[in-house]
């Protein structure tokens, strides 16, 4: 995704917002969140897993993406989930834009309700409304792109996610986003490995930034997990977290898929 695609994307969410804050009352969205299921613990998820001293698995449901286009024809939310789950997923994470990833709230609801999985609602958060929204859909983590906000805007999107008691996953792409991502409480680290410029991706990113970041955060791995051995590589560099998509929705059984992976 290149910055001028996320500059679009934060274009179209403004609109988003203010169209969904016109069509859902407070009192309306206060009455979701109450009947929302309560919140499965994300990051004790992934830390079950590596107490197993296996890799822990978020794994992704993703039709689409704006760079490779239709990822997945057949797209069942639910069955997917249930695959993931057999397959040894920890968490999963489903994309909700519509516009640009062809996601939609409806897929995370059916995949939370096919498995036991705690699942990350994958977007682009600019308004604690979409916290509200992440949490009276079901949502158990949400997503900050340390590219796309302020440290601050960070900050009160990640207070208002833990009043809620919902995990936060902030993705820096550099050293100067890692900075300021160190700066939030949430332990769990993303590092993508996708240029946001140049859309080249290399596993050194992940790589160069690990002697930065303290023991007590959990590193997770995003982008170019494509073989086995750039998992061995990972794990060899203290790094037992992952988000892969892509890989394993091009796969008839993304579960089997992925258990084959982290075999």
């Amino acid at each position: 995704m290149s910055s001028d695609i996320l500059k679009k994307i934060l274009a179209v969410k403004v609109e988003e917002v203010a169209a969904s804050k016109l069509a859902t009352s407070v009192e309306e969205m206060a009455a979701n969140i109450a009947a929302a299921p309560a919140p499965r613990d994300f990051v004790a998820a992934i830390r079950a897993k590596h107490q197993a001293k296996q890799s822990a698995v978020i794994a992704e449901i993703k039709k689409a993406s704006p760079s490779k286009g239709l990822i997945r024809e057949d797209f069942q939310p639910a069955e997917i989930a249930a695959q993931y789950e057999k397959g040894g997923a920890a968490c999963l994470s489903v994309l909700t834009d519509k516009q640009f990833f062809q996601g939609d709230e409806a897929y995370l609801k059916a995949a939370r309700a096919a498995c036991q999985l705690p699942v990350l609602r994958k977007d682009f958060m600019i308004d604690t409304w979409q916290v509200d929204e992440a949490r009276a859909m079901g949502a158990d983590c949400i997503l900050l792109i340390a590219a796309a906000l302020s440290l601050e805007e960070m900050q009160t999107l990640e207070t208002r996610a833990f009043e809620f008691g919902l995990s936060v996953l902030v993705e820096v792409h550099n050293g100067d986003e890692l900075t300021e991502a160190l700066k939030l409480k949430t332990p769990l680290i993303g590092i993508n490995n996708r240029d946001l410029r140049s859309f080249n991706v290399t596993l050194d990113t992940t790589l160069g930034l690990l002697d930065r970041i303290p023991s007590d955060r959990i590193v997770v791995t995003e982008s170019g997990i494509l073989k086995p051995e750039d998992v061995t590589l990972m794990r060899s560099n203290q790094v037992h977290t992952f988000l892969v998509g892509e890989a394993f929705m091009r796969q008839p059984d993304p579960g089997l898929a992925l258990s084959e992976f982290f075999a």
